[in-house]
């Protein structure tokens, strides 16, 4: 078995896979106070009745170099494996267009990789995370490139701490676009006009990619905002998984 690590800035999910596919994963908090310990009786726990030692790889996908260090060394201590790290060196089976690859995210390489698979080519990338990114990868496998917006948390945030009068919102669609109080006011800005903006902007990259993207979308808010999209055909909770998974077995 193999363990999958992707490190956000918000979450870290992580996962087993084998020859088959995802078994099971689990998302936790990204916190950097946390020890190699910690976060070694976190994952140990989680991972119940099944034996450390029967998984025998693992791959890490990280954003965030202050965690990486930590995830790493609890992986070699409690798992006894020196992890796999995705980064512009290794083998992804993509032709990175960006004009300085190692500029790229891990978890927007993994994304492309996996959506490139499963899917083929073209096709566009769309992840809800902290920042909501863009990406675009060519019928010939080639990763063109991509778009990063602030994600809906950081706006919400903002719009709070900005305003004084503006109270926090559970993050939900309303009935109606035109509120009749504060609270479906700014629900309506934020989950219409976010749809608004995806669409906005997967139209113009449909424009300068040509021919027909499929468009997929993962992320942990893509389930409030997609349905009230026109481009994306698809949630694929599971896509960044799926892509150090795809890694691993191209790096064996």
């Amino acid at each position: 078995m193999a363990l999958l690590v992707d490190i956000g800035n918000t979450n870290i999910v992580f996962g087993l896979s084998d020859e088959k596919g995802i078994i099971d994963y689990w998302r936790i908090k990204s916190d950097l106070y946390k020890t190699a310990d910690e976060y070694g009786f976190i994952f140990l726990n989680a991972l119940g009745q099944i034996e450390s030692k029967s998984i025998d790889r693992a791959i890490i996908a990280s954003v965030v170099p202050a965690l990486t260090s930590v995830i790493e060394r609890m992986i070699q201590r409690y798992f006894n494996i020196r992890p796999l790290m995705v980064d512009e060196k290794i083998n992804m089976g993509l032709k990175i267009c960006y004009d300085k690859p190692c500029d790229v995210g891990a978890d927007r390489i993994v994304n492309a990789i996996a959506a490139f698979t499963i899917y083929g080519g073209p096709v566009i990338i769309v992840d809800f995370g902290t920042a909501i990114t863009f990406c675009a990868v060519s019928k010939d496998a080639e990763y063109l490139g991509g778009v990063i917006a602030p994600g809906i948390a950081i706006s919400i945030d903002a719009l709070i701490k900005k305003a004084a009068k503006l109270p926090g919102v559970f993050l939900q669609a309303p009935s109606r676009v035109i509120g009749r109080d504060t609270i479906s006011s700014m629900q309506a800005g934020i989950v219409y006009g976010y749809a608004g903006m995806v669409d906005a902007i997967v139209d113009r990259m449909k424009g300068e990619m040509g021919g027909e993207p499929y468009v997929v979308a993962t992320g942990g808010q893509a389930e409030v905002i997609v349905p009230y999209t026109r481009n994306i055909k698809e949630i694929n909770p599971l896509l960044t998984l799926e892509g150090l998974r795809i890694i691993l077995s191209i790096n064996k």
